[in-house]
């Protein structure tokens, strides 16, 4: 497996990124953003550097790379976008500001390349993840009862970890999802049902 490091905080780096992609592995059928940034100031503390970071890696990054690789993808008839999301796309709460916004304009983002490319083979979609025990959120963590009245919100009675995504994403990258774009799965436990 290749690995490639790469800066997404700038649209360069964006850039650089996709060169390095298809430099170690060629161009790729299956696009996977999960990288985010979590920078959570309250709405009204947010300043123009932490909503221009957080937009560019939540949102420009996955913006730029389907638009670098989404038509190669249509020319050979498969591909498969796939976005990380948040349930802070859909609710407020511990301080959702420019990250929730991000998120629910990547979620629109998913249906926008849907309609753009879905015809061609290539199908736009979201995963929605509870909340996930992840070094993205650890700040959160370290706060024991906010963890565990996260936890009460699910119908299953836990928070996420990884592995709990892991069937949802290997559908939606293989041609058994090939009818499925433009859509956002929750996999999160019960969480926005409860």
């Amino acid at each position: 497996m290749e690995t490639v490091v790469a800066d997404l905080s700038s649209r360069d780096g964006i850039r650089a990124a996709a060169d390095g992609i298809v430099a170690a592995a060629g161009e790729p059928d299956v696009l996977v953003n999960s990288a985010g940034i979590n920078l959570r100031p309250h709405l009204g503390q947010v300043d123009q550097e932490t909503w221009e970071v957080t937009m560019t890696v939540n949102l420009e990054a996955p913006f730029m790379l389907g638009q670098r690789f989404a038509p190669g993808m249509a020319a050979r008839g498969f591909g498969r976008l796939i976005h990380i999301s948040s349930q802070q796309a859909h609710r407020s709460f511990v301080d959702s500001g420019v990250y929730g916004v991000s998120k629910g304009a990547l979620e629109s983002l998913a249906r926008s390349q849907s309609e753009a490319w879905s015809a061609r083979g290539v199908t736009a979609n979201t995963l929605v993840p509870g909340f996930v025990l992840t070094p993205l959120n650890q700040h959160l963590q370290d706060d024991a009862e906010k963890v565990t009245a996260l936890a009460a919100r699910t119908t299953v009675g836990r928070n996420g970890v990884p592995e709990d995504f892991a069937g949802a994403a290997v559908f939606l990258a293989s041609a058994a999802s090939g009818y499925v774009t433009g859509h956002s799965l929750f996999v999160d436990g019960g969480f926005s049902v409860h």
